[in-house]
C-alpha cells in the first residue's frame, strides 16, 4: 500500500516560499541532505512538506504529492497497467501521471 510521504512545492522565490510555508505550518523547513535532492523540507511529521526552486524538469513545475512505496519498479508497472503514465522513472523517486493526467510522485521506502 502506498502512503503519503511528501508534498512538494516549486517556488519562483524560494525565500518567500520558505517564509510562507514555515509560517503556515508553524515549523521550519531545513536544507535537504545529500541524496535527498535540492531544496528544503519539514522534518518530524507524518507527511513532509518540501520546497525547491522551480525548474524545467517534470517535477519542477507543479506541486506534487509523493507516496511512499516499498517496491518502486513494481509500483511503476502498476501505474502503467492502470492506465497512468511514468514521466520520469528513477531509482529512488519517480514522477507519474494518473489515468486522468494529474501528476504525482512515488518514492521508494528503501534503496536496495
Amino acid at each position: 500500500m502506498a502512503s503519503p510521504k511528501l508534498i512538494e512545492f516549486p517556488a519562483d522565490d524560494p525565500d518567500r516560499a520558505l517564509r510562507f510555508w514555515a509560517g503556515l505550518l508553524g515549523t521550519g523547513l531545513e536544507p535537504r541532505a545529500e541524496g535527498e535532492g535540492a531544496g528544503w523540507e519539514s522534518r518530524g511529521g507524518p507527511v513532509a512538506v518540501g520546497v525547491h526552486e522551480r525548474g524545467p524538469g517534470p517535477g519542477d513545475r507543479f506541486s506534487l504529492p509523493y507516496f511512499a512505496v516499498e517496491d518502486l519498479p513494481a509500483a511503476l508497472e502498476r501505474v502503467r497497467a492502470l492506465g497512468g503514465e511514468v514521466i520520469h522513472p528513477g531509482e529512488r523517486w519517480a514522477i507519474c501521471r494518473d489515468s486522468e493526467g494529474s501528476p504525482f510522485g512515488l518514492g521508494a521506502t528503501s534503496v536496495g
